[in-house]
């Protein structure tokens, strides 16, 4: 990986999301429009990637999955799309264009992320590696720690532990703008568990992480992408200080050994 890739997936990402304003902008039906938004940037983006980094494999959430993938060094993974839902919702900016590099080391190893961007189109910010926002202070802003949710479907465990730490739930749309709100310092933590897939995270990820923040699996373990199965059991990304105040609370509600 060089620079250049830090700085294409910002672009790419970018230039995806004005697309996609101005798709918007035009109006319409809302599936029509959510759809067309859908077609469009995954269009836009594979053919981006076909013509400046054509010894590339890319995975998207609107492309057929190409087996080569797995044996491949290079792996782009985008979801042209995060929110959709959101997105054809007049006035909602909570929905994002993910685009992410994911590059295996060595013959042995096991690869992982190395660049990704995070477009947040309707609020005029892209998040990526190509600069990465400086660390949050370590101290929580407010008296109580601030979880973002899913809106349609906040998982039940994540309420028990509100209870349980007195954490304060805030629902937002796509994985994106989720983990963004996090990134910023709008909110302190991302739980969620009910799975998605590869490309929900892993440009927010790969930008999280570039900020210094954890990153991992509901029980601490790796996160892990370019995997024969693209499904995503949970998340946590949350300010390093939070993390095991927060592992140990998703321990006692989930009954984790």
């Amino acid at each position: 990986m060089t620079g250049d890739d830090h700085v294409l997936a910002r672009d790419l990402a970018g230039q995806a999301g004005q697309r996609l304003l101005e798709l918007r902008a035009q109006g319409g039906d809302p599936d029509v429009l959510r759809k067309a938004g859908d077609r469009l940037s995954h269009e836009f983006l594979t053919a981006a990637l076909a013509g400046q980094r054509p010894g590339d494999v890319v995975l998207s959430e609107e492309g057929a999955d190409n087996p080569a993938r797995l044996g491949a060094r290079r792996v782009w993974i985008v979801d042209p799309l995060d929110g959709t839902r959101e997105f054809g919702e007049p006035g909602r900016s909570d929905w994002a264009v993910h685009v992410a590099l994911w590059e295996k080391g060595d013959v042995s190893g096991p690869g992982d992320l190395t660049a990704g961007a995070v477009a947040l189109p309707a609020q005029g910010t892209v998040l990526s590696t190509a600069e990465p926002p400086p660390p949050l202070p370590e101290d929580v802003a407010s008296d109580r720690i601030r979880i973002v949710v899913s809106r349609s479907r906040p998982p039940s465990f994540v309420r028990n532990i509100s209870g349980l730490i007195n954490a304060e739930l805030v629902p937002l749309g796509s994985a994106g703008a989720k983990v963004a709100a996090v990134i910023c310092g709008e909110v302190d933590a991302y739980v969620h568990g009910g799975g998605f897939y590869e490309w929900d995270t892993a440009a927010p990820v790969a930008v999280a992480r570039a900020a210094g923040l954890h990153a991992s699996r509901i029980d601490g373990s790796a996160l892990a992408y370019n995997q024969a199965d693209l499904l995503m059991p949970d998340i946590l990304v949350c300010r390093p200080a939070l993390a095991g105040t927060l592992l140990r609370a998703i321990r006692e509600v989930t009954h984790a050994p």
